[in-house]
């Protein structure tokens, strides 16, 4: 008996493991550099990050759905679509969390506001460095590769976070 590796890997890793979470990831680096040129704070940025993630999540669903309609001839039906859709697109609201989690500490006060942004920026980098490890680390057993899968990942982060410096200075 086979077994489906899709079935042996968590929920929460397959979800983080598509595109939609490294895009993700990638849009909140960019809306967090966007948000700090206007006042700077992190209330407005997780405002425009939550907001914009929302956005997305709502128009890659509907995307999806449409897709699958299409491709199915309507024959998928419009419940099994849209569930399909929402879980797919699903890693855009998981990838949100830990940015979130740091500009809500910033917006307590419990980080200076510019600390949340630039933590916020890390850690996304951070992020996007492990997914790139791990999703090599699937197809591929050399560390080599792994190592260029997780900074070509990371450079999409590095590169907003140094927009961000760019932007601020």
């Amino acid at each position: 008996m086979t077994v489906d590796p899709q079935q042996e890997t968590p929920r929460l890793v397959r979800i983080l493991m598509t595109e939609e979470a490294i895009y993700g990831l990638i849009l909140i680096s960019g809306m967090i550099v966007v948000s700090g040129t206007t006042v700077g704070t992190a209330i407005d940025a997780l405002v425009t990050v939550a907001i914009t993630v929302v956005i997305f999540f709502a128009a890659h669903v509907y995307a999806g759905t449409l897709s699958r309609l299409a491709e199915t001839a309507g024959a998928s039906g419009l419940r099994a679509s849209l569930g399909a859709a929402a879980l797919q697109s699903s890693g855009l609201l998981a990838a949100s969390v830990v940015p979130l989690t740091i500009l809500v500490l910033g917006t307590t006060q419990a980080l200076a506001d510019d600390t949340a942004l630039w933590t916020a920026l890390i850690a996304n980098t951070v992020l996007l460095a492990g997914l790139g490890w791990v999703a090599v680390a699937r197809w591929s057993s050399h560390w080599t590769a792994r190592i260029l899968g997780a900074l070509i990942a990371a450079c999409f982060g590095g590169a907003l976070t140094l927009l961000k410096g760019l932007v601020s200075h």
